[in-house]
C-alpha cells in the first residue's frame, strides 16, 4: 500500500488556520467532506469521534507530528488528508512539543486491516528525519504531493 492510495490530495491543507487541536481535526475532516471523500452530514459525527479518540490518548507521538485516525460508520472508503502548521499547535504529545504536521486517517469499521496497513506506511515514513523536515517545509499542496510521491517511490 502507498500513502497515495488513501492520502486525498485535494484534501491536503498546507496551512492550517485553526490553531487548536479541535479546530485542526475540524478543519481538516471538512476539507476531506468538500474534497468529496465524505457526505458533508458526516462531519460533526467523524469530528466529534476523532476528538473522543484524542481524548483517550492523545495521536501526537512526537517530533513535532500528530496522526489523528478513526473508525466510523459512515465513512464508507478510506481517506487520509495532511494538514501543516505553521505556527504549531497543542496535542499534548507524548513530548509536551506544538504539532507542526497532521496526518489525518479515516477508515470504514469494517476495514480493520486497511486501517492498520495505512497506519504503518504512514508511521513508517513519519519515523523518517528527512520526511518530517520536508513535509513541515512543504508550504503549497503540490509539494506535499511531490513529497508523498517520492516516499512511496522508495526515495
Amino acid at each position: 500500500m502507498k500513502l497515495r492510495e488513501f492520502i486525498i490530495s485535494e484534501a491536503i491543507v498546507a496551512n492550517v488556520k485553526a490553531t487548536d487541536r479541535d479546530g485542526a481535526i475540524r478543519e481538516l475532516v471538512t476539507s476531506l467532506s468538500t474534497a468529496g471523500s465524505l457526505p458533508a452530514d458526516a462531519v460533526d459525527e467523524v469530528v466529534a469521534a476523532l476528538i473522543k479518540r484524542e481524548q483517550n490518548g492523545s495521536t501526537g507521538f512526537g517530533k513535532g507530528v500528530a496522526v489523528p485516525h478513526a473508525k466510523h460508520p459512515k465513512v464508507k472508503q478510506m481517506a487520509g488528508t495532511v494538514g501543516r502548521s505553521e505556527a504549531g499547535i497543542d496535542f499534548a504529545a507524548l513530548d509536551h512539543q506544538p504539532v507542526y504536521s497532521i496526518v489525518l486517517l479515516l477508515s470504514p469499521e469494517n476495514q480493520p486491516q486497511q486501517h492498520l496497513q495505512a497506519m504503518n506506511i504512514v508511521f513508517s515514513n513519519l519515523q523518517k528525519d528527512m520526511f518530517r523536515k520536508f513535509l513541515r517545509q512543504s508550504t503549497t499542496r503540490e509539494a506535499i504531493v511531490d513529497l508523498f510521491d517520492e516516499a512511496d517511490q522508495g526515495k
